[in-house]
């Protein structure tokens, strides 16, 4: 999960994160945020497969943003985690 500096959140899936972030800085990511920079990871967590990923990243895009922000808080430091929202 990606925090602009106005506050927005973007929430996506990669095998990679390093490299996801630096497409996204470069301009290469998501139109959403292009020109938005620079972006914070502020939440990654591993998912078991892609199909889990796919399932979690649409349950987190239809949260409020400040349900967004309270869920990935309550997960910070976790060691283990679910792929289901709680």
């Amino acid at each position: 999960m990606l925090e602009t500096p106005q506050g927005a959140l973007y929430t996506g899936i990669t095998t990679d994160v390093a490299r996801r972030v630096a497409q996204h800085e470069s301009g290469r990511g998501a139109k959403a945020l292009r020109g938005r920079g620079p972006l914070a990871l502020v939440h990654q967590e591993p998912v078991g497969s892609h199909g889990d990923a796919l399932r979690l990243e649409a349950e987190i895009k239809r949260l409020p943003a400040a349900h967004k922000r309270s869920w990935y808080q309550s997960r910070q430091g976790l060691e283990e985690t679910s792929c289901t929202l709680s």
